[in-house]
């Protein structure tokens, strides 16, 4: 799939061009965490495509090498979802949930990246007895919209406990990809 490029992104949002359903039992089925030979963890199918773990149906996923270090991508959306994209405030730490919001932790374990994105574009309210539960549409958020996939890959990470709730260790995080840096550049240009 690649990244997303955030005009194309917001059009499409804005235009229903997902056909998203909100619905996990219609998700497909999320490929398990496995162990590769070198002890890192990863999503089972995926293969490193210059930096950026894949699985085969083109969606992104987390690497976690075997002294705990994140691939770049998994890095910067722990860094989008707990610093600058916000997501943390109603969400709580590390995904885990709070009064405001749930856990989204639980909800990657069975949600889509399609589904993942469309909610966080366009927003999402339930009600339940007598409270609304609104997730505010973020789709105009470059901070949010630019790094979805990162902020997908490290949720993705927390919901098969590949990674803690614990900061990750800076250092042994992989360098950031060419890739990623001409995204960041176009995207917010």
């Amino acid at each position: 799939m690649g990244r997303i490029c955030f005009s194309l992104l917001v059009a499409a949002v804005a235009f229903g061009g997902f056909g998203l359903s909100a619905k996990a039992e219609d998700s497909p089925e999320i490929p398990p965490m496995v162990t590769l030979p070198d002890g890192s963890k990863t999503q089972e199918g995926a293969t490193d495509e210059d930096g950026k773990w894949m699985l085969p149906d083109g969606t992104i996923t987390y690497h976690v090498n075997k002294d705990g270090g994140l691939d770049w991508y998994s890095y910067s959306g722990f860094k989008r979802y707990h610093d600058v994209g916000g997501c943390q405030q109603c969400h709580g730490p590390a995904g885990q949930g709070s009064t405001y919001a749930p856990g989204l932790m639980d909800s990657l374990k069975t949600m889509d990246f399609g589904t993942f994105l469309g909610t966080v574009a366009s927003g999402r309210s339930r009600k339940q007895g007598a409270t609304e539960y609104v997730m505010p549409a973020l789709g105009d958020n470059k901070n949010v919209m630019c790094y979805i996939e990162d902020i997908y890959a490290y949720l993705r990470a927390r919901s098969q406990y590949a990674v803690s709730v614990y900061r990750p260790n800076a250092r042994i995080r992989d360098p950031k990809p060419e890739q990623a840096k001409m995204h960041e550049k176009e995207c917010f240009e």
